[in-house]
């Protein structure tokens, strides 16, 4: 094609398509994803609210937790609504600053989970490891210090991404194949080249995360090694309890992501529906499952809960004989 032929525009929305190649399935798929988004955001609303009422959970590992909760109604309500919009309404529509706003949070979500994890590592590091010392290094002064540099450090990281997409000339399509906006898959339609973007958009975050789960795997070797020099197996079995139910979430989180990280960079084979149903799968258990693991496996969170719906009882119970 002549290159005085091409019409370069900058679109006013993008079309999203859902999930290609699933189309007479959207319906039928929208009601578990559905389910799945208002029971991640129900129990991670408990979670925080329980975590504020409670005095007794008003500890750092219960703070980063209560962070953890946010990031994921953050996560899954960015992306999880348009999704039924379209499947439901045939609302395929966004307009384009929607589109890159929804890639800014998508992302900053996804890498400030990570340090949220990484953050929870070190809590329990100096929990277990250095015990006497625990209410000296994590003061609130310290936490709130770490809480900042977890959101500059994740709105750092992708906010270039926003002018990185809004450079672009466009001049092929403005049809996206997905239920919502990504980086890449947004870039991909653009009329230059978009090396920075490939670049940018995978090592960058990728590099911060990989820095993150080395620097976890070094927290529990260490925690590990610290665990197993303990005297009496009661004592093992209570320090190793209380990282159970974080490992259970690193693993969650990391081990899907490192999964379509994958799949997009070497499953040349897979459908690309494959792809799009595990990116809108990623988005939603994760967040689902947390609050689960979280209240079976932590006795504190456990008692909170019985707690707070037991003043919730008792307060419904007052009004109602007033």
């Amino acid at each position: 094609m002549n290159p005085s032929n091409i019409t370069i525009f900058h679109p006013v929305v993008f079309v999203l398509l859902g999930i290609p190649g699933l189309e007479a399935y959207h319906t039928w798929l929208s009601v578990p994803l559905s389910l799945m988004y208002v029971t991640a955001v129900f129990g991670n609303s408990i979670l925080i609210a329980v975590i504020i009422t409670e005095r007794n959970l008003h500890e750092p590992m219960y703070f980063f937790l209560s962070m953890l909760a946010i990031t994921d109604i953050l996560l899954s309500t960015t992306t999880v609504p348009k999704a039924l919009a379209i499947f439901w309404l045939q609302a395929h529509s966004i307009a384009f600053d929607a589109c890159v706003t929804q890639v800014f949070f998508v992302h900053t979500m996804f890498v400030g989970e990570s340090a949220i994890l990484l953050a929870m590592a070190f809590d329990r590091f100096v929990a277990i490891c250095a015990p006497l010392r625990y209410t000296m290094v994590l003061t609130r002064r310290t936490v709130g210090r770490i809480a900042l540099a977890i959101v500059i450090r994740s709105v750092c990281i992708i906010f270039p991404v926003i002018f990185l997409l809004k450079r672009l000339p466009f001049c092929r399509t403005n049809i996206v194949p997905h239920s919502y906006c990504e980086h890449i898959g947004v870039a991909r339609l653009a009329c230059a080249d978009i090396t920075v973007n490939i670049w940018y958009g995978f090592s960058v975050p990728i590099v911060m995360v990989i820095i993150d789960v080395v620097l976890i795997a070094v927290s529990y070797s260490l925690i590990l090694r610290a665990v197993f020099r303990l005297p009496s197996q009661d004592a093992r079995h209570k320090a190793l309890s209380t990282c159970g139910s974080h490992l259970c979430v690193i693993l969650m989180f990391y081990v899907p992501s490192f999964f379509t990280l994958l799949t997009h960079r070497f499953g040349r084979n897979i459908p690309r529906h494959v792809h799009i149903l595990l990116a809108n799968l990623y988005v939603v258990v994760p967040p689902m499952l947390n609050p689960i693991v979280y209240g079976v496996k932590t006795k504190q969170i456990r008692e909170g809960i019985a707690h707070w719906l037991l003043d919730i009882k008792t307060q419904c119970c007052s009004s109602f004989l007033d």
